[in-house]
């Protein structure tokens, strides 16, 4: 199985200078837990960073910061981790173990975003 195939593509994205504030609403809106931030002056539109909920409740909340003052292209990784469509599932899996992260957008062979693989959907494609 290719990450092409089992990857969610109904993603949250928003655009890194939207505030982290408004990214949070739509987290609410839409009952996600992160949303994909992308660099929307280019073509195709590419991931920069993933942001979550508790991405903003570190980062803003507990040093006091408001969300509506900051960029999410200012509060992401600067170092993100994506992977191609064709990545395999267990690669994918490893990617996730070996980088600690719990969320990766797969991207096409241009490097635009074409959906998100999480932890939660390799919990599920292993069960079946």
């Amino acid at each position: 199985m290719k990450a092409g195939e089992f990857c969610n593509r109904e993603v949250v994205v928003v655009d890194k200078d939207l505030s982290a504030g408004k990214a949070a609403g739509l987290m609410r809106e839409h009952h996600v837990g992160c949303v994909v931030v992308v660099d929307s002056s280019t073509e195709p539109r590419r991931p920069v960073g993933v942001l979550t909920d508790r991405d903003i409740v570190l980062e803003f909340v507990t040093q006091h910061l408001s969300p509506s003052d900051v960029a999410v292209g200012d509060a992401v990784r600067r170092e993100i981790v994506v992977m191609g469509e064709d990545t395999e599932l267990f690669e994918a899996i490893e990617i996730m173990r070996n980088r600690g992260v719990q969320r990766i957008p797969v991207v096409d062979e241009r490097g635009g975003l074409v959906g998100l693989f999480t932890s939660d959907d390799a919990l599920v494609i292993l069960r079946e």
